[in-house]
């Protein structure tokens, strides 16, 4: 039965016409690139597609129809063509279903980061103004308070059920799909909003669509495989590049609901793939257990959303046998670049920008391409770039150029060959007393001191340099630094201009939930040079 808030699909002269055109639809073939190439062609498949961890598997003939039930139940609450459907739930099969059934409705798919505040999450209903919230039915009170005076409707999900399940239980396991041009927009990702307020990427059915047919290809990633699924998906890098792949693909996925390294050891030997961030590896590699036997039957390993150290790498590839192929991308872009499957995984750079994807490196003040080895900031372009920022029309033409390029922000060289290697992003630049000093130089000189776990090099502000250098330092478990000997170092290998000024030692660095180090932090919280 549905629930009593939510319109019944009778009620309305729009929902009469949005049955109108499903019947129309029924019998006369429409496209919908997203659906046709991700989800139509498992309709009818006993293939098994998501293993939950309760050990429940759900074939993938079973998870469209439940995207076509979660479609009528759009349908029902009045969402059209283009309208935002704001996701702030659960992990759960459903959520994913909830994602099939956008796309086929013709919907945009919003979905929100779990840690964000109240505060945020109201910001993102008065920007967005979707026509529909699903969130954890445990939150159900501050989504209505929050969704007052608006159009949106809200329903819930959990994993005892929720208003959305129930309702999409009584629903019809088909919907005519509806059509989409390549162009429309099928989702709308928020940045993370940590030098202003979030930015809306709005990500077209083409966007998504051409990068999970590279990335799949170039990945070698089959039918054969079973994809190891612990990330968040909220973010690009759960959702679209895992996810997409996997169903374009055909793989098998065991849905984690959440990163466990218990669990994760458990579930490797019945593994082929892993997509995770750098924090997935260390912590696999601080656990005895982790060896070389139980990744076996594994066929790739990918790190991306933050930079792995080289000396992760090293480590890995002593203790396993593999090489982690390391890929780089964004928000805006979906995927980027990408190390080779086959060739020369190389530590400490993204690899070669896909094909299709063009990259060029640009000086930051005159904007002309640097030559090889000359750092510069990454522009791309191609089908995988967004169409530009939600109701930000003068963001986006500063950072699309009117050749379609996109300006990422981050910092990089590349080599004669092509490959690329990312120093930082061009708002982390330091710059003392008229130089240039790029963090990831000196965190890789304090990284490679014995004792030392990790570092994070920012700026703060100078009287008289108008920047100086500081280092955030992670000691290596139960090891406390020699300072002398760190800064004995930093004067060694670094010019003089480089050296940090001052040294914070932290138990950890505070990061995003893709494990990304957010300076912005600390040098918000940094108590500032005496």
């Amino acid at each position: 039965m549905a629930p009593t808030s939510a319109p019944w699909h009778s009620e309305t002269a729009l929902d009469a016409l949005t049955l109108l055109k499903t019947s129309f639809f029924g019998w006369l073939h429409v496209t919908n690139s997203l659906y046709d190439a991700l989800f139509a062609p498992h309709e009818r498949s006993e293939r098994p597609f998501l293993t939950l961890d309760n050990g429940h598997s759900i074939s993938y003939g079973d998870f469209v129809a439940r995207g076509a039930q979660m479609a009528q139940v759009l349908v029902s609450c009045g969402v059209g063509p283009g309208d935002r459907v704001l996701v702030h739930a659960p992990k759960l099969a459903d959520t994913l279903a909830l994602y099939a059934g956008t796309v086929q409705a013709g919907a945009v798919y919003l979905p929100l980061n779990s840690a964000y505040t109240e505060a945020e999450l109201a910001y993102f209903v008065e920007n967005a103004e979707p026509k529909l919230i699903v969130c954890d039915a445990a939150q159900e009170t501050e989504w209505q308070s929050l969704s007052r005076g608006t159009q949106a409707s809200v329903l819930t999900l959990s994993e005892a059920g929720g208003t959305l399940s129930d309702w999409a239980d009584a629903m019809p396991r088909s919907f005519a799909t509806l059509p989409r041009e390549d162009a429309d927009l099928a989702a709308l990702l928020y940045t993370s909003g940590t030098t202003g307020r979030s930015k809306g990427a709005m990500l077209s059915h083409r966007n998504l669509l051409s990068n999970a047919r590279t990335l799949t290809e170039l990945w070698h990633i089959t039918d054969a495989d079973r994809l190891l699924h612990a990330l968040p998906i909220f973010h690009t890098h759960g959702l679209f590049v895992a996810l997409n792949t996997a169903l374009l693909a055909g793989a098998e996925v065991r849905l984690m609901k959440q990163f466990d390294v218990d669990l994760l050891l458990e579930e490797l030997p019945g593994g082929t793939l892993l997509m995770g961030v750098p924090t997935f590896y260390t912590r696999l590699l601080a656990d005895p257990r982790f060896t070389r036997d139980l990744t076996s039957a594994m066929r790739l390993f990918i790190s991306g959303s933050a930079p792995l150290l080289a000396e992760t790498h090293a480590e890995f590839e002593a203790r396993t046998g593999h090489r982690i192929l390391e890929r780089y991308g964004m928000t805006e872009t979906n995927m980027i670049t990408s190390n080779p499957y086959q060739g020369d995984r190389r530590a400490g750079t993204v690899g070669y920008p896909l094909p299709n994807v063009e990259v060029r490196i640009t000086d930051l003040e005159e904007k002309k391409e640097v030559s090889a080895g000359e750092i510069g900031v990454i522009e791309v372009r191609g089908d995988n770039v967004f169409q530009g920022y939600w109701k930000m029309p003068e963001k986006t033409a500063e950072e699309l150029r009117q050749d379609g390029f996109f300006i990422t922000g981050d910092l990089a060289t590349s080599e004669p060959d092509g490959r690329i290697s990312i120093v930082g992003r061009a708002k982390d630049l330091i710059i003392a007393g008229g130089f240039n000093i790029y963090p990831k130089e000196v965190e890789d000189v304090l990284n490679g001191i014995d004792g030392i776990s990790e570092s994070a090099v920012y700026g703060v502000a100078h009287p008289d340099f108008g920047e100086s250098v500081v280092a955030a330092l992670v000691p290596e478990a139960d090891k406390v630094p020699d300072l002398d000997e760190v800064e004995a170092i930093a004067r060694e290998k670094l010019a003089r201009f480089k050296h940090p000024r001052a040294y914070r030692v932290l138990t950890e660095l505070p990061r995003n939930a893709m494990g990304k180090v957010q300076k912005n932090l600390l040098r918000d919280q940094d108590p500032g040079l005496k």
